[in-house]
């Protein structure tokens, strides 16, 4: 009891509802559609409206920015939400550097690109739809998250 508590000091239940809307939103825009959600793609494809560079106008982007950028509102949406109803609305706030959230972001968007998807393409759609690809991405993302943080807290402490 003391390790979840430790691990999960304000519960667990909230994240497995979580988990349960993410998967579900997931399968349902798969089944209804047969689109696959990951967000790299989403980002690129939204990109692909205000840059006119040969890689954000590939076809692949282009012929999908409409329901990806309406994919991304709801799930901006869906946030929203949750912020003003479940959460009451209060402020968020973390500790962390502003700096350190910025080489964050830029190492986890190249990671993604490198990575053809990120960790909701092949962690959610691709492990649900049992692409063997996805599961050795979904390991190396995983391995190198684990060295990153323990990386991190030893030398950023």
């Amino acid at each position: 009891m003391n390790f979840t508590l430790s691990v999960f000091p304000f519960g667990w239940q909230h994240y497995l509802l979580g988990g349960l809307f993410v998967g579900a939103g997931a399968a349902l825009l798969f089944v209804l559609t047969g689109r696959i959600g990951g967000m790299s793609t989403v980002f690129s494809s939204s990109w692909s409206y205000l840059v006119q560079r040969p890689f954000f106008q590939q076809p692949r982007f282009v012929d999908s920015r409409g329901w990806r950028l309406v994919y991304a509102l709801g799930l901006i949406l869906g946030a929203l939400i949750w912020w003003l109803g479940l959460a009451g609305g209060a402020p968020e706030a973390t500790a962390v550097p502003v700096w350190q959230l910025l080489v964050g972001g830029f190492l986890v968007g190249y990671g993604a690109r490198l990575g053809n998807g990120c960790t909701s393409g092949h962690g959610i759609c691709g492990l649900g739809s049992l692409q063997w690809p996805s599961l050795l991405a979904v390991l190396i993302f995983m391995a190198t998250a684990f060295l990153t943080a323990n990386m991190a807290a030893r030398w950023l402490a």
